[in-house]
């Protein structure tokens, strides 16, 4: 028999804020939160920016989608080395210690009367590159709250952005869960434990791979750190190494904007079938950088300045709606890119029951498929119609068809592309029709926080988990009330604005993801009413007595943790140089190996002992 995963922990940070305690979700549906709520996610912003917690303008602007702030680099005044050609020959007067080694063909240099100084003569024809600065064509991004540096709040030492994000991120999910981690790693044998987070691109600002590939054009170094800091598993070697001390299956699976997604079937597998019982799982994206965001817009796949200010009939002169960037299924012109780390702890079902976990939702399944052949590698394909139908059918299967046809939504990958905004819209009518939905609601969460790649999926179970706890699903304000004419509209009910549905009345969700080069992954995600019913199903009401018993005591830790953050006493889990085992506390024999008193079990029978 399966095992649930059960989510039962959040956390992280984007340009909604922090996610633990609902805070980023109600960051979206900010205008529709009650007082209370509306002064809590303002003070939780308050901590992570500076700002005073009266200032709701300010801190509200501070956040989402917006003009790039200046924090990251200057959009206006970007470094570029300009390929000049001498048309003649050309002196310089230049320190004998820059003399390059050996001389360029052509140099002649003279001694001066300062023997520190040289004449260099240089020939027709030399190249030369001199720097000079740029504008980018794109100003929006979805970049975390303004004043936000999670380099500062533990001992960094110059880890690149995205690290220093998953650091926070992962810390936040962890401490959100309401039962320490000591705790849990003692009710599992260490190889029961999974964790699976990365990037889709690396760590590419100058701390990782951007300053080691870019040091010698720069004149600089290469670093020690750059090269090993930027691979792009690293957020979770961080996570195992500095924050868990995992000895369990760890990795990451790479599928562009469908990253998440193939991580998370990883932790779902890997608890399904009972290999893992705790699993960390998330992604962490910081690819707000000059060369990033210039690549994207070459590729015509952002919306550019010049863009929007046609969309708005705006002059050039007139600065556009930086707010309203990405309009996903709307008259749009591309998509907004934006920075994200989210992670999310999943336990199997006897565990999430024994220790009094919170239950966020469950897992029901994920689906990836490829495009098969394509005209282009950038193109949307077929693989996507598989995946939104398997996990379509799977819900059907697992709640009934009436929970798929009434009270389900979709959390669409809704880019703000013209492609994206046909190809997605036609795959989710035509599967609404198949399955006998007649106004399937969609939501896309980008129109709010941007496209943070390989978190993106992440950034859709974060808004789909505060739905599920709200009774709201957000609505997609960035298109004015009107999809553009292309969009596939039978059978949909593409949310304008937020659809208030009340508790316990949505029972599962699609998060779906279409990645560049036909990486398609569809999940569906379970509400925690639908998983504690299947939990009771299965357990009984005895144990499900044990639960609520144990999660009183978990709620009140929850509530201890909250009062941390927004005290600002918070600080990230960061354990450096602590609790290394060394190799004479390792033991091996053919039975077990024991890592400091820890047994981990060798197998004992032959998995395939009908061949032989």
């Amino acid at each position: 028999m399966s095992r649930l995963p059960v989510i039962v922990a959040q956390g992280g940070i984007g340009p909604a804020g922090r996610t633990s305690g609902f805070h980023a979700y109600r960051r979206l549906v900010f205008d529709a939160l009650s007082a209370p709520q509306a002064s809590s996610t303002l003070a939780s912003l308050s901590r992570l920016t500076g700002l005073a917690a009266d200032n709701a303008d300010a801190l509200l602007a501070s956040t989402l989608v917006r003009k790039l702030d200046g924090s990251l680099f200057d959009a206006d005044a970007v470094l570029n080395h300009r390929a000049l050609t001498a048309q003649g020959t050309a002196e310089l007067l230049l320190s004998r210690r820059q003399l390059p080694s050996p001389l360029p063909a052509g140099w002649v240099v003279n001694e001066t009367a300062d023997r520190k100084i040289v004449k260099v003569t240089m020939p027709a024809g030399q190249a030369l590159l001199v720097p000079e600065t740029i504008s980018l064509p794109v100003h929006a991004a979805g970049q975390l709250p303004t004043g936000f540096k999670p380099e500062a709040l533990y001992p960094a030492r110059s880890h690149p952005r995205g690290l220093a994000m998953t650091v926070y991120g992962a810390s936040d999910a962890i401490s959100s869960m309401g039962i320490d981690w000591n705790v849990i790693d003692q009710l599992v044998r260490p190889e029961q434990v999974s964790v699976y987070a990365g990037s889709s691109m690396s760590q590419l600002d100058q701390n990782g791979n951007g300053g080691m590939l870019q040091a010698r054009l720069k004149g600089k170094r290469v670093t020690s750190k750059q090269l090993p800091l930027g691979f792009s598993e690293m957020p979770a070697d961080f996570i195992n190494a500095y924050i868990l001390g995992s000895l369990g299956a760890t990795g990451t699976s790479m599928g562009a904007c469908a990253t998440f997604l193939y991580n998370l079937r990883h932790a779902m597998d890997d608890i399904a079938s009972g290999r893992t019982r705790v699993a960390l799982v998330g992604n962490s994206e910081a690819p707000l950088t000059p060369e990033v965001i210039e690549g994207y817009a070459t590729m015509g796949a952002l919306a550019s300045d010049k863009a929007l200010r046609i969309l708005e009939g705006l002059s050039e002169a007139q600065e556009p709606d930086y707010r309203r960037a990405c309009r996903p299924f709307g008259n749009n012109c591309g998509f907004t890119l934006a920075e994200s780390a989210q992670f999310f702890v999943l336990m199997d079902d006897e565990l999430a029951l024994q220790t009094g976990a919170d239950i966020l939702g469950a897992v029901g399944g994920v689906f990836v498929n490829a495009d098969g052949h394509k005209k282009s590698i950038s193109s949307p394909g077929a693989g996507n119609y598989i995946t939104m139908a398997r996990a379509a059918a799977l819900g059907r299967n697992i709640l009934g068809a009436e929970s798929l046809q009434q009270r389900s939504f979709v959390q669409a990958h809704g880019t703000g592309t013209g492609q994206n905004r046909v190809t997605e819209s036609a795959i989710l009518s035509d599967t609404a029709k198949a399955f006998g939905i007649e106004n399937w609601a969609v939501s896309a969460v980008k129109s709010y926080v941007g496209h943070s790649l390989a978190t993106a999926a992440a950034d859709q179970l974060m808004s789909t988990l505060g739905a599920f706890a709200h009774g709201r699903v957000p609505g997609i304000r960035t298109i004015a009330g009107q999809t553009a004419d292309d969009v596939h509209t039978d059978n949909l009910n593409i949310l304008t604005n937020h659809l208030e549905t009340g508790a316990e009345n949505l029972d599962m969700a699609l998060l779906n993801a279409k990645g560049f080069g036909g990486n398609n992954a569809t999940a569906l995600v379970i509400a925690p009413h639908k998983a504690r019913e299947m939990l009771a199903k299965r357990h009984g009401k005895p144990l499900m007595s044990v639960w609520e018993k144990n999660h009183e005591t978990v709620q009140a830790k929850q509530e201890a943790n909250e009062s941390r953050h927004l005290s600002g006493e918070y600080t990230p889990v960061y354990i450096f140089g602590e609790g290394v085992i060394e190799p004479e506390a390792i033991t091996v024999t053919s039975e077990r190996v024991t890592l400091a008193g820890r047994e981990v079990p060798l197998p004992t029978e032959n998995p395939f002992a009908d061949f032989v």
